[in-house]
């Protein structure tokens, strides 16, 4: 019963929600309600391509979010990524504490709260048809966008890899060889934040060859104070007024398409690019006081840090992929190759304070300052898939994958930095990481009867990973104390597989049930060398989840209602907990299991008004009585307050056992709600007013549980008014994000008791428009 009573709060909100209906998180992400349709009446059709096909979301058979491109660039007025799309589709976390350059995705409760620049996560991003593996390219910004697809639950058998926990696939808008088209949005807000999101593209040649040019631009000033005023021992100038905070992006993506009418042939050819440079995430230390978990006089501002130059960091990202398509009539033959690169650094005073401001004994304590530095990471990436064509009862698609990641990757730390005489040149090491997959997959489905679909896939996948430690981390005379793994390889192979039933009741009503399994292959951290610390590994996971549901369209296509409930057991999962140098280290506990729900639906109840809301309900359970984690300790003393049974051992430090904890970042619930109402004028153009509000409940930051380490009861709302002219062909409007102030907690870092904050509020205006 002690679960059901974990899940109460979230139920009462849900009923609440319910008084007025769930929402489809189609239309729930833009910080406010779509507009409505043209007739003003009916919802529109929402295709998705979760089966690699274009099918209508409410026939397929898998639990699919879907957001729009309008909706996207709506909270990218005021500087976001995709982070923000955390908490406003159910079922979807995301948070970083390493900046926009690595963001960790959660989906249902699984994910990977570890730093490490090599990390793998069970969420696979799929950015059109290429799957970015790397957690630098999964920051790759999205711009320019159609749409947005949250398939939740395991889905390996026709998407990329290590996909346990489910997929975010973003897809671009195209180029047209029949006319052209163009769209463009752009902001101005508080802290001189700018964000331009354009694309503009038709024939070259008329029905033959087409481009599309696509730009991405945002920025923000620094806004964060350093206010140490004490000496610094690398030469970091404070206090400085303006420190830190801002950032640049900068991204360009050309698309060529040649498709010549009546041939059958089509080949989509793209470049991007990206320079970005901005601030690292910024760690307030002390936020927290032990046995408490409220951080509301913590500035957020006002920081003192006096080390790491105010923790900057910059990447640059290139890439193109071909993706060639030839339709032979009963069979269509797709060939998808892709190419990424990225380089760049991100550096932190991950102390997240003056160690002047804390003395041990009169000693200055504390210090922290790391530096993570891609050298060069190339992604090699290549499938050929062979699909049926036509509406009929049997479809089917085979085809095979390779993939293939190497990269150069520095850690430094404090010492190497230093300008006193306790510098260290050779404070840092290199290490060289490959990873290489091969897999063969396949789906069919088959109409048993009239409205009742069986679909089944399978998928076969090796995984093999090599770290090679290039570099020690060795003294000042450049002499070798390492004594750890210089080199390890971990490879594994297994198979995957999903089935599902759909049953059409009616044209307005379907059902349907999924059975899934997934394979995350084995994981290698050898950053710890950096610390001359052995590798740590952590063995494959897999997973078999199962889920049910009801997609709906009602009262004349005016409510869209889906619900799912699931349930998943991942075995040997793989878990991230500190060193006694606050350095992560893998390891697997025997299992986690999860159950929960997700409702979305979309309302028009009456004309101009829209309303939208989505609710998740989430239960996670570490289950092994043998796994320990290591605590919050500092100068050997813990330093919150641990509830878990603990142990002591001798030279490593104080562990607390996890068995029956949460898994990380894992909401017990999340709620988000939206309106839209339109004032129609004559000229056929409207006023409009839109506000959107998301909730999100118990949420435990680390393995443990602790008194300081979690959120609780958190909500961030948007609001956004303007003019929207005849057709839609452009609007302007004021906005404001986060527009109540919130100081919500969304990560720690417990050694130094600091918290990370989400973004603050921006208050501006946006212009948009399209032909």
């Amino acid at each position: 019963m002690r679960h059901l009573s974990c899940l109460r709060p979230a139920l009462l909100l849900g009923s609440a929600l319910a008084s007025f209906g769930f929402a489809d998180a189609a239309l729930a992400q833009d910080g406010a309600a779509a507009a409505p349709e043209a007739d003003n009446q009916g919802l529109g059709e929402i295709v998705v391509t979760a089966e690699r096909r274009q099918e209508n979301l409410q026939d397929v058979p898998v639990s699919v979010g879907v957001v729009s491109g309008d909706q996207l660039r709506g909270f990218q007025a005021a500087g976001d990524d995709t982070l923000a799309l955390a908490g406003r589709v159910p079922g979807l976390y995301a948070e970083t504490t390493t900046g926009r350059i690595f963001p960790r995705f959660y989906i249902r409760g699984l994910g990977n709260i570890d730093f490490y620049l090599g990390a793998s996560q069970p969420v696979s991003i799929i950015q059109d048809d290429v799957v970015l593996e790397h957690v630098v390219l999964k920051s790759n910004p999205v711009y320019d966008m159609d749409q947005v697809e949250v398939l939740r639950g395991p889905q390996g058998s026709l998407f990329g890899r290590n996909t346990t926990a489910g997929i975010i696939k973003f897809d671009t808008i195209k180029p047209t060889t029949d006319r052209w088209t163009g769209r463009a949005s752009a902001s101005y807000g508080s802290y001189n934040t700018a964000t331009f999101d354009g694309g503009v593209g038709g024939p070259l040649i008329q029905d033959v060859l087409a481009i599309r040019v696509s730009a991405l631009y945002q920025r923000r000033d620094d806004w964060i104070d350093n206010t140490y005023s004490g000496p610094s021992a690398d030469g970091t100038v404070s206090p400085k007024k303006d420190a830190m905070g801002g950032f640049e992006e900068r991204d360009a993506r050309v698309q060529l398409l040649l498709a010549p009418t009546g041939s059958g042939f089509s080949m989509l050819t793209s470049f991007h690019a990206r320079k970005y440079d901005g601030t690292s995430t910024i760690f307030h230390r002390a936020a927290f006081t032990k046995g408490s978990n409220d951080v509301s006089d913590e500035p957020r501002s006002k920081i003192a840090l006096d080390e790491a130059h105010n923790n900057p960091q910059a990447y640059d990202t290139y890439g193109a992929s071909s993706r060639i398509a030839m339709d032979f009539g009963p069979v269509t033959l797709t060939s998808i190759t892709a190419w990424e690169s990225t380089s760049g650094y991100s550096r932190g005073d991950t102390d997240g304070g003056a160690a002047a401001d804390y003395p041990v004994n009169g000693v200055a304590n504390g210090y922290g300052q790391s530096q993570g530095n891609v050298r060069d990471l190339d992604q090699l990436t290549q499938e050929l898939r062979l699909a049926s064509n036509g509406d009929t009862r049997f479809k089917w698609q085979v085809g095979a994958m390779w993939f293939d990641s190497r990269d150069i990757t520095d850690f430094y730390q404090r010492a190497y930095f230093l300008t006193t005489a306790a510098h260290n040149p050779n404070n840092w090491v290199r290490l060289r990481n490959e990873n290489t997959s091969w897999a063969f997959f396949g789906q069919a489905s088959y109409e048993l009867v009239d409205g009742l679909t069986l679909t089944a896939g399978g998928r076969y996948t090796n995984d093999t990973k090599k770290t090679r430690l290039l570099k020690t981390a060795n003294t000042i005379a450049g002499a070798s104390t390492y004594t750890g793994r210089r080199y390890v390889r971990l490879s594994d192979e297994k198979p995957s597989w999903d089935v599902s039933l759909n049953y059409k009741v009616n044209p307005d009503v379907s059902v349907y049930a999924r059975v899934a399994t997934g394979f995350r292959g084995p994981t290698i951290q050898g950053r710890s060398a950096v610390f001359n610390s052995d590798f740590t590994t952590a063995d494959s996971e897999t997973i078999v989840s199962g889920e049910a549901g009801i997609k709906t369209q009602l009262f004349d296509n005016k409510v869209r209602f889906n619900l799912s409930g699931f349930a998943y057991r991942v075995k040997d999962i793989q878990l991230n907990g500190n060193d006694v140098n606050g350095n992560g280290v893998l390891f697997n506990a025997d299992k986690a299991e999860a159950y929960g729900m997700e409702a979305e639906l979309e309302a028009r109840p009456v004309p101009n008004l829209t309303l939208t809301a989505g609710l998740s309900l989430l239960h996670t359970e570490i289950k092994d009585k043998n796994v320990y984690a290591q605590v919050c300790a500092l100068n050997g003393a813990v330093v919150c307050t641990v509830e878990d049974p603990t142990i002591v051992i001798a030279g490593k430090g104080t562990f607390a056992q996890i068995d029956g904890n949460p898994l990380p970042n894992a909401p017990k619930y999340t709620a988000n709600v939206a309106a839209r109402y339109d004032v129609p004028l004559g000229n056929g153009g409207s006023l409009f007013a839109a506000t959107d509000w998301m909730f999100q409940g118990y949420t435990n930051f680390v393995l443990y549980k602790t008194r300081e380490f979690y959120s609780k009861g958190d909500f961030e709302g948007g609001v956004k008014i303007g003019y929207s002219a005849p057709g839609g062909r452009y609007e302007i409007a004021a906005f404001a994000r986060n527009i109540t102030g919130e100081k919500n907690l969304k990560g720690v870092i417990e050694n130094y008791m600091a918290a990370v904050f989400n973004e603050p509020r921006v208050i501006g205006a946006s212009f948009s428009g399209k032909f």
